[in-house]
């Protein structure tokens, strides 16, 4: 049987990497509806891309959000920090600004594992 400890330690690691795949996921799907569909709406007259790739990343983007608001009662995680990583989802590119912070709160986690 684990410890308290331990499985809250389990759960925080399990939300943070629920939140990096969230948020990978949000970011390609940024990226692929501006730099793929968006030009082959504009450039090649499809507008089919925009139609597909629209509803995808606007799912991907509700499912970071909604992983994001699970860390709000997390105490590693401070309001700027939160804040940094909502925004980012609305910045092309984002996402990758965060893995650093991502890996830092990873190893705060495990840290407090051993």
């Amino acid at each position: 049987m684990t410890s308290p400890l331990t499985h809250i330690q389990l759960m925080a690691e399990q939300a943070l990497r629920r939140v990096i795949v969230a948020s990978a996921l949000e970011t390609f799907t940024l990226l692929s509806l501006l730099l793929i569909a968006v030009p082959l709406k504009h450039l090649a007259g499809m507008p089919l891309a925009v139609s597909w790739f629209g509803p995808i990343h606007g799912l991907a983007f509700i499912l970071y959000v909604w992983q994001l608001s699970t860390l709000i009662t997390d105490p590693i995680w401070t309001r700027q920090e939160l804040l940094r990583l909502l925004i980012s989802g609305f910045i092309p590119f984002g996402g990758f600004f965060n893995i650093a912070l991502f890996k830092k709160k990873m190893r705060l986690i495990t840290a407090y594992a051993s």
